[in-house]
């Protein structure tokens, strides 16, 4: 055990040494803010923080909720960056060639045309920002294509546009709408322009452009090589691992009876039951959200004729439909670490259930008070920079404002001081299995603890330092801490069952958090490929998130061993759900989070899939496939401890089971998958830009692609329905000799 405590401990400093060293060059090289762009007879184009206040407004009216840049953000609208530099490029090659041949480019014979598609590649490629005066020098022409560009995206912003699901009046004021070309200008800038000394562009020629010569570098490929080569390495070894590991047979000290049986609840644990209510509600209302925005991907602006985009734009719905599954599945995480508190030190410390209460205030005011003001944010109702503090930050998954993130770091400082006074004490006593309580507390100390990576960033920073930080919240907050501290709480429930003992257990816990942590922290920099950030964060996040997948491609053991574990004692079979729940987890493991995740995370193929909807398929697979099912896991398991002699419907809880699973199925396969391999073609063929238009996207196959996503929606919602009265009908029953009837649901339903 010591052993093992050591080696985490050495992944650990060894992986946020190297993680840290990165992040120090991704700051250091971050593509330059001009603070002028002026043209080389002397005209100014865009003034002193201009582009800062143009990213300002961006993050106001919802930032990556509409559209995206650099690939991070929503897939209706275009990615920004890739438009506004595709059309710059078309604007400089049209006019060239009417001035110097008089037609327009695609009308010119091939050689013509090659020779106007090098003149563009000098002119953009060549990089004239001079860092001593902060001045950024480009050509007459490019003012005009600037020009000519706001006053498309200020009609898109204005007036609203279906194809993309802006609703009108997004933003209409022209002094920001300049402000927003400027930052769109920028990004498209860096995308291009080499790096001094370099013949890359500083998001390493993402994303990707023929006319303007951006395409995959040589890192891209050949790390993609290494990260092939690493992940069947590490696949070797871990079946060595496996196949040599001896696995324990069933235990002789099982006991005869549920221990559960015996159970008194304490009053902290019976407060509890109004955080599973809500997790209830929240998953009901995200997949509400989740129809909406789906259908305003076909409709454009309304629901089936009902202009809902007036009241509910698609920003909103889809900035609620994410943040909600954060909400629902961390509360139903904590509220499963707050249960089993009193098991662990074998009381009830005083104060407990007062502080579990005002933990559930604190949460429901986050949960309301940011959609509120994420609502008004994107409605223009905050003045000044109130839509930074309590509005809409624009960053995806993050996107609450400041006073609310600040809120909710408290809220899990007060989860961590909950936990910990009832962790503490327990090490004190001589029979408790001290590694597993310490390991318990190890990573709910990191749950609380690295949300705070949230907070720092402010107003002004540059987006390549902020794309650091929120992937530090969004990749190791929940793929790494939380994902150990699921594997602790199964074990230590399994424990308290006494189907396995607690220091193999704790072992498991601590091989299983070792392997995940090992490509799990420095894999964070796999987001950080094309975000501005230097060939180095693409080599250490392209290795180490091949080594990610590795323990992902074995759950099979672990789903097997809890199918075992059920079957030890008779009584068992009463948690027959709750395993199957850990089974599927294992199931969307290696499907969602490993295959699907794998599908886009070597280097080249995300330089051409980053922000399509196959990056929505492993978000799915992954967020709710994995987490969500698990949350739902959860929650189960402290309904079932909560009254272990009440009688289940198992055809209810069955039912619920299936529908939920094949309907997340059926949308990943029917609709997201084959979407986003059809535009991954195009984003090869053609250019990244077109894989994300409304000449591709609006086509008749494609829509009748989106449309077929409803049959899986609907499975899934009705799985959602059925589960969400399944489990509330828990909470309320009292214990009785003959299960509920289907008819019981029936009139529910």
């Amino acid at each position: 055990m010591k052993r093992l405590w050591l080696i985490l401990l050495a992944i650990f400093v060894f992986s946020f040494g190297i993680l840290g060293w990165v992040g120090t060059e991704i700051f250091r090289q971050a593509p330059p803010i001009p603070k002028q762009v002026v043209t080389t007879d002397g005209t100014t184009v865009i003034g002193p923080e201009e582009i800062q206040n143009g990213q300002n407004v961006w993050q106001a009216m919802g930032g990556m909720q509409v559209g995206s840049i650099w690939g991070h953000g929503s897939y209706v609208a275009p990615d920004w960056s890739a438009d506004y530099l595709h059309r710059e490029a078309l604007f400089l090659l049209n006019a060239w060639g009417k001035s110097e041949f008089t037609q327009t480019y695609d009308q010119l014979p091939s050689e013509q045309q090659a020779v106007l598609r090098q003149r563009l590649q000098n002119t953009v490629r060549t990089n004239r920002y001079d860092p001593a005066t902060g001045t950024l020098v480009i050509e007459p022409l490019r003012q005009q294509a600037f020009e000519a560009n706001l006053h498309y995206y200020a009609d898109i912003f204005s007036n609203g546009n279906k194809n993309f699901a802006i609703a009108k009046g997004a933003q209409a004021d022209p002094v920001k709408l300049r402000q927003l070309n400027s930052f769109f200008f920028w990004t498209a800038w860096a995308s291009a322009a080499n790096r001094p000394g370099h013949t890359i562009s500083y998001t390493s020629n993402f994303p990707s452009e023929p006319l303007v010569g951006n395409h995959p570098t040589s890192n891209t490929i050949v790390w993609t090589g290494v990260s092939v080569i690493m992940l069947l390495a590490g696949t070797g070894a871990m079946i060595w691992f496996y196949a040599k590991r001896k696995r324990e047979s069933e235990l002789d000290d099982v006991p005869e009876r549920d221990p559960f049986l015996n159970l008194v609840l304490t009053p902290s644990q019976k407060a509890t039951v109004k955080y599973f209510l809500i997790v209830s509600l929240l998953f009901l209302l995200q997949i509400v959200m989740g129809i909406i925005t789906a259908h305003y991907g076909v409709e454009g602006g309304g629901f089936y004729g009902i202009p809902l985009a007036e009241i509910l734009p698609y920003v909103v719905t889809r900035t609620w439909h994410t943040q909600l599954g954060i909400f629902w599945i961390a509360t139903s995480w904590l509220a499963a670490g707050l249960f089993i508190g009193p098991m662990i030190c074998g009381f009830e410390p005083k104060g407990q259930k007062l502080g579990v209460d005002v933990l559930f205030g604190a949460l429901l005011v986050v949960v309301l008070g940011s959609m509120a003001g994420q609502w008004m944010s994107v409605m223009h109702k905050l003045p000044g920079t109130l839509w930074f503090w309590v509005g809409h930050q624009g960053y995806e998954y993050v996107d609450l404002g400041r006073l609310w993130q600040v809120a909710l770091l408290v809220g899990l400082l007060l989860w961590l001081f909950l936990v910990a006074r009832t962790a503490l004490p327990a090490l004190k006593v001589k029979d408790t299995p001290k590694s597993l309580v310490t390991l318990y507390l190890f990573t709910t100390a990191g749950i609380a603890l690295f949300y705070s990576p949230g907070l720092f960033w402010g107003m002004r920073s540059h987006i390549t330092v902020v794309e650091y930080w929120r992937w530090w919240v969004v990749h190791l907050w929940v793929e790494g801490f939380f994902e150990v501290f699921a594997t602790v709480v199964i074990a230590f429930l399994f424990a308290k069952l006494r189907v396995i003992r607690a220091e193999s257990a704790a072992e498991a816990s601590l091989m299983s958090g070792a392997i995940y942590l090992s490509g799990g922290i420095i894999g964070t920099l796999h987001h950080l490929y094309f975000a501005g950030t230097p060939t180095i964060a693409l080599a250490f996040g392209s290795v180490f998130s091949a080594l990610e997948i590795v323990p992902l491609l074995l759950v099979g053991y672990e789903a097997v061993e809890n199918i075992r574990l059920s079957k030890v004692r008779p009584w068992l079979a009463q948690y027959k759900w709750v395993v199957m729940f850990f089974v599927a987890v294992a199931f969307w493991n290696l499907v969602g989070a490993g295959i699907f995740g794998f599908m886009i995370n070597p280097p080249i193929a995300l330089y051409y899939m980053q922000g399509l909807n196959t990056t929505a398929v492993h978000a799915h697979g992954a967020l709710y496939g994995v987490y969500g099912t698990l949350g739902l896991g959860l929650m189960l398991f402290c309904l079932r401890a909560m009254k272990p002699d009440l009688k289940w419907n198992e055809r209810t809880i069955a039912l619920a089971f299936w529908t939920l699973n094949i309907g997340l199925f059926l949308e990943l396969i029917l609709s997201l998958l084959p979407i986003g391999l059809l535009q991954t073609y195009q984003s090869v063929q053609t250019g990244y830009w077109f894989a994300r238009s409304p000449e591709f996207m609006q086509t008749d196959l494609m829509q009748a692609l989106r449309w077929l996503r409803v049959l899986g929606d609907t499975v899934f919602a009705v799985g959602a329905v059925i589960l969400v009265y399944f489990s509330i009908n828990l909470m309320r029953r009292q214990p009785k000799t003959e299960p509920e009837t289907v008819a019981d649901l029936a009139e529910v339903l």
